[in-house]
């Protein structure tokens, strides 16, 4: 690991004036140590937000869940306030990691890389969250834009994730065995005028999956998509799972999240 220049700065206005190019944020640090330590990633700078109150806590709401950014995968969990609003979201952070990262992880943090595997992306796509940040509000589906790519400019730090609450939901989950990330996880949220069907793993980026979320806008019941074939062509496929194989998941996951509403 080289060497690098370690801030906490008390307050986000201090934290974005650190930020540089060749600068990162550490809240729980569960992808940027690991990087630094093998070489991947290099910073300047690092600025360890999470001892800022302002950006750890859940709020809820008649209408929303807010999340502090700072706020672990752990705390989510076993919110009982979070888990009567959107029982869903709970059930999809006890299922991150295993309990050292569930401790340590951050919300934010996680949204922030954006890896495409990881599961708080479709919970944002799937319940139409808007991320707050120091300078403005971003629609979860203009926030993901790309592999560990997003809105975020530079200096630019998530505040917390409002996530607006649905009439049902559910997330299910293909997971990788040894890490816990999703070969495909699926997050399927009615609300009163539509059905989003979130999809997180298969591809490049969460994304929702149009087809399903028609289908099922129309017919909530899993015999609506039985039988639906997808578009494999832009589906991951590596070791794990084929692009084939992806795209049969991501139909029975959706079907298992209808049932299990």
């Amino acid at each position: 690991m080289k060497t690098f220049n370690y801030h906490v700065p008390k307050n986000v206005k201090e934290a974005s004036k650190l930020a540089s190019t060749s600068s990162a944020f550490l809240a729980g640090g569960m992808t940027s140590v690991p990087s630094m330590k093998l070489g991947l990633a290099t910073y300047k700078d690092i600025i360890d937000i999470k001892h800022i109150k302002k950006l750890s806590g859940i709020k809820v709401s008649g209408k929303t869940v807010t999340i502090g950014a700072t706020t672990k995968h752990a705390e989510v969990a076993n919110s009982r306030d979070v888990k009567k609003a959107i029982p869903s979201l709970t059930k999809l952070a006890g299922g991150i990691g295993d309990a050292q990262v569930r401790n340590r992880g951050t919300v934010g943090g996680s949204i922030a890389n954006n890896d495409p595997s990881a599961c708080y992306p479709s919970a944002c796509m799937a319940l139409n969250a808007i991320i707050h940040t120091n300078n403005r509000k971003i629609e979860a589906s203009k926030f993901f834009k790309g592999m560990f790519e997003t809105a975020l400019k530079k200096g630019e730090l998530i505040e917390a994730v409002e996530f607006q609450i649905p009439v049902k939901s559910n997330y299910q989950k293909h997971p990788n065995p040894a890490s816990r990330y999703a070969i495909v996880g699926v997050y399927l949220a009615k609300h009163k005028k539509e059905v989003n069907v979130a999809v997180t793993g298969a591809k490049s980026s969460v994304y929702i999956d149009k087809d399903l979320s028609k289908a099922l806008s129309s017919s909530f019941s899993s015999s609506a998509i039985d039988g639906m074939k997808l578009d494999s062509s832009e589906m991951n496929s590596d070791i794990h799972a084929s692009g084939d194989f992806r795209a049969s998941l991501v139909v029975t996951y959706a079907k298992k999240a209808v049932e299990a509403c």
